[in-house]
């Protein structure tokens, strides 16, 4: 029997049997088309020049097409219209000033409604429409299907003549070439990091807020930035000393208008004799607005430091299940001769002055320092823009998530060295793989929204465990070892183990029955972020036998000396899966990702096959199911 109050709630959006009928021919057409296009991106760490060029040139997908449509064309005819598509502004700039400029653009439209006729022929009419910009809707969709209608050729001439006279070509031109990159992606991916290292994870938050079908699989510094939102001490020592070990002063004052005065004031006070070498900068971009002398960002990283070894000193004692009393090591310093014991063994150390520090009572903040802190916590907790984007990041995030049968996460399942998902203590029980991750992932909500873990005290407190724990599948190592590379010279101190799960996704079986155990079936994959691919020593970014891809290849400046590449991006169209390995400079030298095709499917996927092909079943069974309902109301 039908739920007849389901049928009713139904009944209003179809109050027919021929609307539901409509609507049935409608979803089963869809069905039937291709699979749209989804990209995979991790790794971004605030290159957020990199970033936007990678997904509005679609990985070079759109150059492939231009290549395709205009092959006759001069080669950089060819360069010049694709620059057009990723960067309107820059390109229509330098063209306003030349002459014949009316015909350049005229020309150009025509270039631009063929890239998006090809671009968009997947889709249906309905969801092209959805996607083009209100200003010019009616006349973009009218010059898509110019071809429909040939005998208004002169109507569609009129139509550019009339863009181009009424000084709307500019205008056009770009919000054209937006809805290329629009249509291009049809679900975005990003597997965890967007926060951290480069100059402004701030404006891909923005970029990203304002797009279509965009999902995140948390990374551990986007954990920390959570953590830190919610006003952590320890979390926001933490955010703070990346960002100021990497320059980023401008995205902190600037983007988020978290106030700096009162920790320079109180790094000069402490710091002003101290040279602060250890601490100095490195400088991949510079600030634009918020310029930082070298010897005061060093003094300020060095007192956030200290800071943060005191506040997590803390937190640490209160956890004792975090098992990470490795990593307070304050109170392992013997002040006089100037060493640190680390395992058993003493080091000496590299810097040794403590100002703040009080032998006696080491993990103690200072009067001036509990008052710095209560300011910095008001500072985050305040930022708007910081609260729209964390919240943001929250609503369409995960921990992990499974789509189109993909399973996404960012670090590690925690394995044992025999192959066996570790058993981890949480709330007083065990919990491994799956079950470890719901757990955490629903734990993550509560902290956030105000129900977890008690009291001020704690609060937030699994968020920084997240960032950097032993058995934290974002982190995926067996501690990190900041105090160490900071004050000891001995490069075995800097030894961070990694978990079991790095060697085993080697093997295919391991890799299988991560899939089983998140419900993933035969041609399914695994796609992971966080452990850069060390593509200049050989390393593939496919491991398992195919069944998983690391597309972490360095899209960070500081790592790219290590990888010797730019970023890999992952493309999973309706005929394969693709890697994109990305150039070093690319967005300024336009030179082309290497598209290298991991794997062809066995047929070319439809809507069908996918999850919105489950779901537009379930509503085709539910049209039926009212339509049925109308006729026995007609037999009453």
């Amino acid at each position: 029997m039908p739920d007849t109050r389901f049928m009713s709630l139904l009944s209003k959006e179809y109050p027919d049997i021929k609307s539901a009928a409509v609507e049935i021919i409608n979803l089963s057409a869809i069905l039937s088309l291709p699979k749209g296009t989804e990209y995979f991106f991790s790794d971004l760490h605030g290159e957020h020049e990199a970033f936007i060029y990678m997904l509005k040139s679609a990985s070079g997908v759109i150059k492939e097409k231009i290549d395709w449509l205009f092959g006759d064309s001069p080669v950089e005819e060819r360069e010049e219209l694709a620059r057009l598509v990723y960067y309107p502004e820059i390109i229509l700039e330098q063209k306003k000033s030349e002459p014949n400029f009316e015909e350049w653009c005229r020309k150009r439209i025509l270039q631009l409604i063929a890239v998006c006729k090809d671009t968009s022929n997947k889709y249906t009419r309905s969801k092209v429409r959805k996607k083009l910009p209100k200003g010019f809707a009616y006349i973009m969709d009218e010059l898509l299907h110019a071809d429909d209608e040939a005998n208004k050729a002169h109507y569609y001439t009129e139509i550019i003549n009339s863009l181009i006279e009424t000084d709307m070509a500019e205008s056009f031109i770009k919000e054209l070439s937006a809805t290329i990159s629009r249509l291009a992606v049809d679900r975005l991916h990003i597997v965890g990091d967007v926060f951290d290292r480069g100059p402004h994870p701030d404006y891909i938050m923005d970029y990203l807020i304002n797009y279509d079908n965009v999902d995140f699989q948390w990374g551990n510094h986007d954990i920390s930035w959570m953590g830190a939102s919610l006003g952590n001490w320890a979390c926001i020592a933490n955010v703070l000393r990346i960002s100021f070990a990497y320059n980023n002063f401008d995205m902190l004052e600037i983007g988020y208008g978290i106030n700096l005065r009162p920790l320079s004031a109180f790094a000069i006070q402490n710091y002003a004799d101290d040279e602060c070498a250890c601490f100095t900068p490195k400088v991949f971009d510079k600030n634009k607005f918020d310029p930082i002398d070298m010897k005061l960002a060093a003094k300020m990283h060095k007192a956030i430091s200290i800071i943060q070894f005191k506040a997590e000193a803390q937190l640490i004692k209160h956890h004792p299940e975090y098992n990470a009393d490795s990593r307070v090591l304050l109170d392992k310093i013997n002040f006089e001769k100037g060493t640190v014991n680390i395992g058993g063994l003493e080091y000496q150390m590299r810097d040794t002055h403590f100002p703040t520090v009080d032998p006696k009572d080491p993990f103690a903040f200072t009067e001036d320092e509990y008052d710095l802190m209560e300011r910095m916590a008001a500072s985050f907790t305040s930022s708007r823009r910081l609260q729209n984007h964390i919240s943001f990041l929250l609503s369409h995030g995960s921990l992990y998530k499974v789509f189109n049968n993909n399973l996404l996460y960012h670090g590690c399942i925690p394995m044992t060295p025999d192959g066996e998902f570790c058993e981890v203590d949480v709330g007083g029980e065990t919990k491994s793989g799956k079950a470890y991750f719901d757990y955490l992932d629903s734990m993550v909500r509560k902290i956030y929204y105000g129900c977890g873990e008690g009291g001020d005290k704690e609060y937030g407190h699994l968020l920084w465990y997240l960032w950097s724990g032993g058995k934290s599948p974002l982190f995926g190592k067996d501690t990190i070892t900041t105090f160490q590379r900071f004050f000891v010279e001995d490069k075995a101190t800097h030894k961070e183990t990694t978990d079991p799960y790095y060697k085993l996704i080697a093997d295919k079986e391991i890799c299988r029955k991560i899939m089983k155990e998140f419900g993933i079936s035969k041609g399914g994959h695994i796609i992971n972020g966080h452990v850069p691919v060390k593509t200049k020593l050989g390393e593939s970014p496919v491991k398992g036998g195919g069944l998983l891809y690391v597309i972490d290849g360095g899209m960070a400046k500081s790592y790219q000396s290590t990888t010797g590449i730019a970023g890999y991006t992952l493309i999973f169209n309706s005929r394969y899966y693709a890697l994109a390995q990305h150039t070093q400079g690319e967005p300024i030298n336009n030179s082309a990702p290497v598209i290298q095709i991991v794997e062809y499917t066995d047929n070319r996927l439809t809507v069908a096959d996918t999850d919105t092909g489950d779901s537009l079943r379930n509503q085709i069974e539910e049209l039926k199911e009212l339509i049925n309902y109308y006729k026995s109301m007609q037999c009453i």
